[in-house]
């Protein structure tokens, strides 16, 4: 069910919640992406019986504007404000790529956080990150002269990185879209986009995860897009493994793309393992 929230600190904030009494998971979504970004995460741990709440990020999607000062710390501010309007507690945090930035700080901020899922994010970025992400912002400054014609274009970007292009993906590309005078444009503001992956660089490990106390479990996308290797690389998170005191890890061979865009049944199975014994080996 979609609807609007308006946070303590009037953010209004879209989000799509579906029903469950085993746990509540609040999904965080990517840089450039919107709620319907985790929906095959979201549908696999609502059919296990968890409520999984996704939402917008301020300045993507259906929710309002996000501030000047944007960033990975006030989006984490906005998302502690949000399940405090919603009286959650004992969330479970799902991050995706830069959520899963988000999903740390918020973790690290709530003492009764009953657990942290990162999805390929939360790693050290590094230049190599910079000259992948930076290029591919570049379509949040196009305007298009139909519906079609952006769908059209996210659809060969998409294949080409192995993306599985259906239903669900033209669902999700079509939402990401606005008309403007005769014109259409993805709604995120590039200037906000840019803002918050220059954020990135300012996650400092060291600062964030001792503080986490709950149960993480790392899921790292090991895939190449393209021809230019994954977006982290697998030792920009040895630090991380190092500073959380009790996580799991685990990689796939799919890219960061196709970690979320292509069914992965084997990957929400550890989820729900992860889930199932809170960090405890089995």
């Amino acid at each position: 069910m979609g609807q609007y929230v308006t946070t303590q600190k009037g953010r209004t904030l879209f989000i799509h919640d579906t029903a469950g009494d085993r746990g509540t998971i609040i999904g965080v979504h990517g840089l450039t992406g919107n709620h319907k970004q985790l929906h095959f995460y979201q549908e696999a741990l609502a059919a296990a019986g968890y409520r999984f709440i996704s939402y917008d990020l301020s300045g993507r999607g259906n929710s309002g504007p996000a501030p000047e000062d944007s960033s990975i710390f006030t989006h984490a501010a906005d998302l502690l404000d949000l399940i405090d309007r919603l009286g959650i507690r004992r969330p479970i945090f799902l991050g995706y790529s830069m959520g899963a930035y988000i999903s740390a700080v918020a973790a690290s901020r709530r003492q009764d956080t009953e657990a942290l899922i990162l999805l390929d994010g939360a790693g050290k970025a590094d230049e190599d990150t910079r000259n992948l992400v930076l290029p591919s912002l570049s379509r949040l400054e196009k305007t298009y002269e139909s519906r079609d014609q952006y769908t059209g274009e996210a659809k060969s970007l998409y294949r080409r990185l192995g993306v599985e292009w259906g239903p669900h993906m033209e669902d999700a590309v079509s939402y990401e879209i606005r008309q403007e005078a005769g014109i259409w444009r993805n709604k995120a503001e590039i200037s906000t986009v840019k803002r918050d992956f220059k954020s990135f660089y300012d996650f400092r490990p060291e600062d964030i995860f001792p503080e986490v106390r709950c149960p993480t479990l790392l899921l790292i996308a090991t895939g190449s897009l393209g021809n230019k290797g994954p977006l982290f690389k697998e030792e920009s998170y040895a630090g991380s493994k190092e500073l959380l005191y009790n996580v799991w890890s685990e990689t796939s061979p799919a890219n960061h793309y196709e970690l979320v865009f292509n069914r992965q049944p084997e990957l929400n199975e550890k989820v729900q393992l992860f889930l199932a014994y809170k960090g405890v080996t089995p």
